[in-house]
């Protein structure tokens, strides 16, 4: 039997980032960046009001202090988004609305409140210092400096910052194509009432639901019967579009014979058992021309589910070049006891809360009557991880819980 640690090591040394593609910077959003981006322009990119107000020459409104007043004439008006330069005299003040250029000269802009809103000449009754209500050219990007940085996340500041250095586009890194197919004779559709002996397609749902949390562009595949040639032609069919491949069905016995049978001119599927528990049964190779990594998961959902986030999101994470692949830890104390199998990591869906007193966490275990059972991870937003060497622990005891989503 294989240990976890020693599973994870080749999954993770399957992962390959997807090669970069250039796109408009409406589409990068959610992306990692593929290139240091340098910034063509300065931003802003001429002196302009920060606010609606008058342009000023600072010097003419120095002594509007200590109740003292400064009369000043207006001549004109700039609004924002003007072409028409125009030159400030000493001893003048030109209306401007917030980002308008200033006219030449002004070097500070008296807000409208500073005054009494006169029209051809205005009572200014505060100073103002120089650069007061102005945004210098270049203040926030000169020409030349790092605009998104490689590797970083685009976000909604970052798109704002390639439009304000001057790019529409930007090459990133897409998203990993996952595809997830079930097989098996039993299932249907969910459109479909299953008849005797069926039963609906849960698993490629959930598994599909769960790689676009991870990160992944999702594909379902139509289901496919457990025979190994429409198994072989399912996976043909997806192995050009996709970057992991994750198969749920049966992997053991008659049906899991064919499973690899099917998959066996495309590349070696090694199905074995891992030292966890629930999913101890799985398989994992690296089909095709492009050695696609595919998971073989067991068909009920609730495990699938499981093994996904042990083994496939971790993989994803790692092709998105994230730092750290895995999912943040805490410790907490237990409410109930939990048991697990000897000799195999435990995961345990749990519940995370926090004791209102001291603000520690709590942890209440969930599906304690069986592993197998969906409804109970509705309600978790953690899994208890129990060592190897732990068979049980008991009320109040410390244990390791990684947070799941709506943690």
């Amino acid at each position: 039997m294989r240990s976890v640690d020693e599973q994870l090591e080749r999954v993770l040394g399957s992962a390959v980032r997807p090669a970069p593609v250039r796109l408009a910077i409406a589409e990068a959003y959610g992306l990692r960046c593929a290139e240091e981006v340098v910034s063509s322009r300065p931003l802003p990119g001429f002196d302009m009001a920060a606010i609606d107000g008058y342009a000023v020459r600072s010097v003419d409104v120095v002594s509007a202090v200590d109740g003292e007043t400064v009369e000043v004439p207006v001549v004109g008006e700039i609004p924002a988004g003007s072409r028409q330069p125009l030159r400030l005299q000493p001893g003048q003040a030109v209306r401007v609305a917030a980002g308008a250029p200033l006219p030449t000269l002004a070097d500070a802009v008296v807000p409208v409140d500073w005054t009494d809103g006169g029209a051809a000449r205005i009572v200014v009754h505060r100073r103002v210092p120089s650069a007061g209500f102005v945004r210098r050219v270049g203040e926030d990007v000169q020409p030349g400096d790092v605009a998104v940085r490689r590797d970083a996340i685009i976000g909604a500041a970052q798109v704002g910052m390639l439009a304000a250095a001057g790019r529409d586009k930007v090459l990133v890194h897409p998203k990993p194509r996952v595809s997830v197919i079930s097989v098996g004779d039993e299932l249907v559709e969910l459109a479909r009432t299953p008849g005797a002996g069926q039963v609906a397609d849960v698993c490629s749902h959930a598994l599909t639901a769960a790689a676009r949390e991870a990160g992944a562009d999702t594909s379902r595949a139509k289901l496919v019967r457990g025979d190994a040639r429409e198994i072989g032609a399912a996976m043909q069919d997806r192995l050009p579009f996709s970057d992991v491949i994750v198969v749920c069905g049966n992997v053991g016995g008659r049906a899991g014979a064919e499973v690899q049978a099917a998959l066996s001119g495309l590349g070696e599927v090694d199905l074995t058992r891992v030292a966890m528990h629930p999913g101890s049964s799985q398989g994992f190779g690296r089909l095709g021309p492009d050695a696609v990594p595919t998971f073989l998961f067991p068909a009920n959902p609730a495990t699938a589910l499981l093994l996904f986030e042990v083994m496939v999101r971790p993989l994803l994470r790692t092709a998105q070049g994230r730092p750290d692949p895995y999912r943040r830890t805490t410790t907490a104390r237990l409410t109930s006891p939990v048991a697990s199998v000897a000799g195999r990591r435990g995961y345990l869906r749990a519940r995370l809360l926090r004791e209102k007193a001291t603000g520690d966490y709590l942890v209440q275990p969930l599906g304690t009557s069986g592993t197998h059972l969906l409804s109970s991870l509705v309600d978790a937003n953690g899994l208890i991880v129990l060592p190897e060497d732990v068979t049980e622990a008991t009320v109040d005891e410390q244990v390791t819980v990684a947070f799941l989503p709506g943690s």
